[in-house]
């Protein structure tokens, strides 16, 4: 298969087949360690192609059979709309959070991107 970003127009893949780029996207989310998170630009750079929107897209589409809460916004927000899953996901598996404030809409917390932020190294070190 050719290593275009997104394929083209149609072609001849089955129709339940996975776009390419969304297989490879997917492959990335199941490499990231239980308790560690990786940007959707990061996910992108690891890849070499594509950019945070596409991931993004791909995940929105396609993640809900991968661990799709360790792919992330840059800013540590949790998911709108998946913020209490996601929370019960990040809970059990030890992932870095920082305690919203009181000012904080609905008191949820962010993920501490500086501890929890995975760098795709061996292991879970990643970022310290």
């Amino acid at each position: 298969m050719s290593q275009e970003s997104l394929p083209s127009d149609g072609g001849p893949e089955p129709p339940d087949a996975l776009p390419e780029y969304a297989e490879r996207v997917l492959e990335v989310a199941e490499l990231i360690p239980p308790g560690r998170v990786m940007t959707y630009g990061d996910v992108a750079e690891w890849l070499g192609e594509g950019g945070p929107r596409q991931v993004g897209r791909v995940m929105a589409l396609y993640g809900g059979a991968v661990p799709w809460w360790r792919v992330v916004r840059a800013d540590g927000v949790l998911l709108p709309g998946h913020e209490l899953r996601a929370l019960g996901h990040y809970r059990a598996e030890g992932t870095p959070l920082r305690e919203a404030g009181r000012a904080a809409q609905g008191h949820v917390p962010r993920l501490d991107m500086r501890r929890a932020r995975w760098d795709g190294g061996a292991g879970t070190g990643g970022h310290t």
